[in-house]
């Protein structure tokens, strides 16, 4: 284990005193460190999606423009949504 030392205003300090309390957690600590852990897993997560999309845009225009013909699978598929149209 390392250590985080962190500067709180004493407003800061015991507003999330407070709310560590109403949410149940054991000490100060535990609730910084639980609501720094969720940020930060929601800003990677939310990077990965952008990651992912941007590389799911840069195959997809690939295939677009570089005119590469469609399989018998997509020319299926294109059969049966033309056929429910």
């Amino acid at each position: 284990m390392t250590r985080f030392d962190a500067r709180l205003t004493k407003e800061q300090k015991e507003f999330f005193e407070y709310a560590s309390k109403l949410g149940g957690f054991r000490s100060l600590t535990e609730f910084i460190i639980r609501a720094a852990q969720f940020k930060a897993e929601e800003i990677v997560e939310k990077h990965n999606k952008i990651i992912a999309s941007k590389k799911d845009q840069e195959i997809f225009f690939d295939f677009v423009l570089n005119g590469i013909p469609p399989n018998q699978e997509l020319k299926s598929a294109l059969n049966e949504y033309r056929k429910r149209l």
